[in-house]
């Protein structure tokens, strides 16, 4: 007998451990899959989101705000390897800053929280199997962060690759763990549950879950936010910035006409034909960060009510099962959104908050600025911008797309970036120590590689 694609697939989660929950979560979104959903959200059945609280204006009590982030946790989605910079492990341990990771900086910017406002705030991540180990250990280092007998990680889940062809599970014997996926950190919710983190949480008094990338070091601790966010009463709520010509990119909150739920819709869920929409600023014009605020009992009690599965919006996305490999077999990964939870609570709203708290490192150009001069790390672990405005950097991904690259090029460091408006490299070339960009700098490309000497002026 032949198993079906669905069975196969549910067959080969339970063999590798799979909790049920995530099991049942898999299942509902396959047979979404087979039913023809596509996940798209085309512009005529939404309206542009354009009136929220902005956290700057809000007037709040300064000892409520500190009872309400007494009763919060802070959870780092910290599955990511990096990949695309040529990582291949937690993105998180790389140096940002004086020889600290993106972990170290994240625990400074906890315990300045604590020792602050005089509260607790457990920090937990949601680690994948590939950044776990690695990540604990990290963390070892710095005995200070357990607090409440609570764990310092759950693991998210992992789905089955399908073969584009039949939605049977794909076999890759070169990797077999090329075989996995993530479904995306929408499965935060179920992944809480099946842990046993949310009843551990709930069972200490903890009401409310700050939610963030872990590569964003702008996402630190807020008082002031989990203060609006306990008054607001609401279930549900993401931080949005507004848009700037450069956030073309990141999904957008809008209202669906169908019921008025606010919704996520990422760029993957817009139609290609429609994607002059999606980019347009004055349109759409904040961004979502990716730092949410949920309420503990609210989502469990939801979890219950729904028999474990929020319903989140399908996102289908298609790849080769090997990812350096555009010859192997297509794939599909069946993932969901974090953010697209809004739209599964009632009386869910936003708030916009400074660009501040949205400085993710995605490219090794990201790298390069938080490692620059353009920013400095206070007491508290945040990273200040220097100038008003932000330097743009933008290195020639033939040679210093990969992480050993990049770094091989840069061996004194990053050069001074806070007097410069852009920072250009076409070419392959070696920064010495003491290098000043300043204006628009732009090194142009000489054919043979370069080298950049030591107390230049760009």
């Amino acid at each position: 007998m032949i198993e079906n694609g669905l069975t196969a697939a549910q067959h080969k989660m339970r063999d590798a451990g799979v909790a049920e929950q995530a099991i049942t979560v898999f299942t509902h979104y396959y047979q979404s899959l087979e039913a023809g959903a596509t996940g798209l959200i085309p512009e005529e059945t939404i309206e542009p989101l354009t009136d929220i609280d902005s956290i700057d204006d809000v007037e709040l009590d300064p000892e409520a705000a500190r009872e309400a982030l007494a009763r919060t946790v802070i959870i780092k989605l910290n599955g990511g390897l990096g990949t695309s910079m040529g990582l291949d492990r937690a993105k998180t341990l790389l140096p940002v800053r004086d020889g600290k990771t993106f972990l170290d900086l994240i625990v400074e910017q906890i315990v300045a929280a604590r020792r602050r406002y005089e509260v607790s705030l457990p920090l937990i991540l949601m680690n994948s199997f590939r950044t776990r180990e690695d990540s604990l250990a990290a963390l070892a280092r710095h005995p200070e962060i357990e607090v409440d007998d609570l764990p310092l990680d759950f693991l998210q889940n992992r789905a089955p690759k399908l073969r584009a062809d039949d939605l049977t599970p794909v076999s890759w014997e070169a990797d077999p763990s090329l075989e996995w996926c993530p479904p995306g950190h929408g499965d935060i919710y179920t992944a809480l549950v099946a842990s046993g983190v949310l009843e551990a949480l709930l069972e200490r008094g903890y009401r409310y879950a700050m939610t963030a990338n872990a590569d964003n070091l702008g996402a630190a601790p807020s008082a002031r936010i989990a203060g609006w966010f306990a008054a607001s009463g609401a279930p549900y709520a993401p931080e949005l910035c507004r848009r700037t010509p450069a956030d073309v990119k990141g999904g957008h909150l809008a209202v669906r006409k169908s019921d008025g739920r606010i919704i996520l819709r990422d760029t993957a869920q817009t139609p290609a034909d429609q994607m002059h929409y999606f980019t347009d600023q004055f349109r759409h014009p904040f961004f979502h960060t990716n730092n949410l605020w949920f309420d503990l009992r609210v989502l469990r009690d939801t979890l219950i009510e729904r028999d474990g599965i929020l319903g989140l919006p399908l996102i289908k996305n298609s790849k080769t099962v090997d990812p350096a490999d555009s010859a192997s077999t297509p794939v599909i990964q069946l993932e969901t959104a974090m953010g697209a939870a809004v739209e599964a609570f009632e009386g869910a709203t936003a708030v916009e908050v400074p660009r501040s708290r949205f400085l993710p490192v995605k490219t090794t150009n990201d790298l390069l600025l938080v490692r620059s001069d353009a920013y400095e790390v206070d007491e508290d672990g945040l990273l200040q911008m220097v100038p008003e405005r932000a330097c743009t950097v933008n290195l020639d991904p033939r040679y210093y797309k990969r992480i050993g690259d990049f770094e091989a090029r840069f061996p004194f460091g990053a050069p001074s970036l806070r007097r410069a408006e852009s920072f250009t490299v076409e070419g392959d070339w070696t920064f010495g120590a003491d290098v000043v960009a300043t204006g628009d700098a732009h090194v142009a490309e000489t054919g043979s590689p370069g080298e950049v000497t030591s107390g230049t002026r760009l």
